[in-house]
């Protein structure tokens, strides 16, 4: 929350913008507006004015209400701003040193109303980066209005792929696992292509044929019918061992050593980091526990990176094993606010049947609670030093929730 009492310690950043607005509203307040809108939301002060020393300096207004109503008639006016987020209480006057200045919270606006444009042109949409409004690719533009959607990206049925796109091995190996989640199952009878029309991961068209569908393809197919659908698919594991070597270690969905599929590639990379967790002795009756909160959380994480990418992007996943952390990046940024998010209780998956899919062999949360989980797992393992250093792999940077990267310190900041 911004302290104004104490604002001359503040500069601008990626949530705070000040404007003169001496002589009325700046232009430049709109893409404000819909770079924060489509961001993180943010703060904006208009008759402050930052000075050379970056530090922020209250110039004040001679009539903040004016400059007020004229805010609400343009930003209600659809011919300029595509969609008012704001309520009454979101702009109002404050009073500093004796001078008037008015402040406008900006919420980031809700997934089914991104982007927001203005000047009635949808490729007039920002973003905020850092200390500037840049106004987003054609490609940041589809990725949110995919978003709209009720339907998630991966529920779509690909009618030109036929079931030659799955790899059934990849298939029995699921099965095994669904039928330890679910013995006796009535599923357990029907035939692949049954059990995988009842998972979603083939559907039915128009004219009645079954078809793979976007989340089918992503979790059984081959790489390269996966790549056929998502052009930008990309999966990509990394272990280093110091800087001096660009890896140590590597493997890629494109090789054609394996599928390539996003299930083989979840396995594939926790039982590589899995086994560098050091597990204390720990008996369950007879039975020794080699199942830690730290082993859960990052299969939260993998399965988060996941569930919540946009491939459809032109990035890939990629995961970096280093000795003192694991970095974890994928397309897309959160269809939720980040506090929200880490706070837990709400979930938005962008693929919803991928999602079930994992949930189905017990693996990932569907509640809105696994990023709060991983945060209270990574602060416990920071109380326990003793422990955390044994264990220091899994400082991890949880870059993929977030639309933008973040240091160690900010994601503290907003979990703390």
């Amino acid at each position: 929350m911004l302290n104004l009492s104490e604002l001359n310690r503040y500069k601008e950043n990626n949530q705070i913008v000040a404007k003169r607005a001496v002589g009325g509203l700046p232009r430049s307040l709109w893409e404000t507006y819909s770079a924060f809108s489509n961001t993180q939301g943010g703060c904006i002060l208009l008759g402050v004015e930052e000075q050379v020393d970056r530090a922020l300096n209250v110039v004040g207004l001679s009539n903040p209400e004016e400059l007020i109503k004229e805010f609400w008639d343009t930003i209600n006016n659809r011919q300029k701003i595509s969609t008012n987020t704001l309520t009454n209480k979101d702009v109002h006057i404050e009073e500093i040193d004796g001078k008037r200045i008015v402040v406008i919270d900006v919420p980031r606006a809700d997934r089914r109303d991104r982007p927001i444009y203005i000047n009635h042109n949808l490729l007039n949409a920002y973003r905020r980066n850092g200390e500037g409004d840049y106004r987003c690719t054609e490609e940041e533009v589809s990725a949110m209005c995919a978003d709209h959607l009720a339907i998630t990206q991966d529920t779509r049925v690909l009618e030109r792929l036929g079931h030659d796109v799955f790899d059934y091995e990849t298939v029995r190996r699921y099965r095994i696992s669904y039928s330890y989640s679910h013995p006796n199952h009535v599923w357990a009878n029907l035939d692949d292509v049954g059990f995988l029309y009842k998972l979603g991961c083939i559907g039915r068209a128009d004219d009645a044929t079954l078809h793979p569908t976007g989340a089918g393809l992503l979790m059984f197919g081959y790489e390269y019918e996966i790549a056929k659908e998502f052009p930008g698919y990309f999966l990509d594991y990394q272990e280093h061992e110091d800087e001096s070597t660009r890896w140590t270690d590597r493997f890629i969905s494109s090789s054609g050593e394996w599928s390539g599929n996003i299930y083989d590639f979840y396995y594939r990379v926790y039982n590589r980091i899995a086994q560098e967790i050091k597990t204390p002795f720990k008996l369950s009756g007879s039975l020794r526990v080699d199942d830690t909160p730290v082993h859960k959380a990052l299969r939260e994480a993998l399965a988060n990176c996941l569930i919540h990418a946009d491939y459809y992007g032109r990035r890939g996943i990629v995961i970096h094993r280093r000795p003192s952390e694991i970095t974890i990046a994928n397309p897309g940024g959160l269809r939720i606010d980040i506090k929200v998010a880490i706070h837990g209780g709400i979930s938005d998956p962008r693929n919803h049947t991928i999602s079930k899919l994992f949930n189905l062999v017990g693996i990932g949360e569907k509640a809105g609670s696994g990023l709060e989980e991983i945060f209270a797992v990574w602060k416990d393992m920071k109380c326990l030093n003793h422990y955390w250093k044994s264990n220091s792999i899994l400082t991890a940077r949880f870059y993929h929730w977030f639309c933008e990267k973040r240091t160690m310190k900010q994601i503290n900041k907003i979990a703390y």
